[in-house]
């Protein structure tokens, strides 16, 4: 049987970081860009700009610089606080699955 868990956290009841988010702010800094994150996550740009965005207002920190023009265009990077909510959140979420795993098997297979 197969069984997922999902992990979020949430701030006055809206959700502040994810499993998903925090992959969309991985992929932008691996890719350089909002586009091309938004790309590999497959999704619309405009959807993963409205899920950066709503991150940075539910946490209340700039979480992606954003750069524009310039031979090169535009591009993205994280800022440091987005790279501690990461570290922070993999922290938190480290081993989440093991206890999940053992508690579902406690749960619903220990008759």
């Amino acid at each position: 049987m197969i069984h997922k868990a999902n992990i979020w956290i949430e701030k006055d009841g809206q959700v502040v970081l994810s499993f998903w988010r925090v992959r969309l702010l991985e992929a932008v800094q691996e890719t350089g860009s909002i586009s091309a994150a938004a790309s590999k996550m497959n999704v619309s740009y405009r959807r993963a700009w409205d899920k950066i965005h709503e991150c940075e207002e539910r946490l209340g920190v700039k979480l992606i610089d954003t750069q524009t023009g310039g031979e090169g265009g535009g591009g993205s990077q994280l800022t440091p606080a987005a790279l501690d909510y990461i570290r922070r959140f993999r922290e938190f979420t480290t081993g989440l699955d093991a206890v999940i795993a053992q508690r579902f098997r406690e749960s619903f297979f220990s008759d």
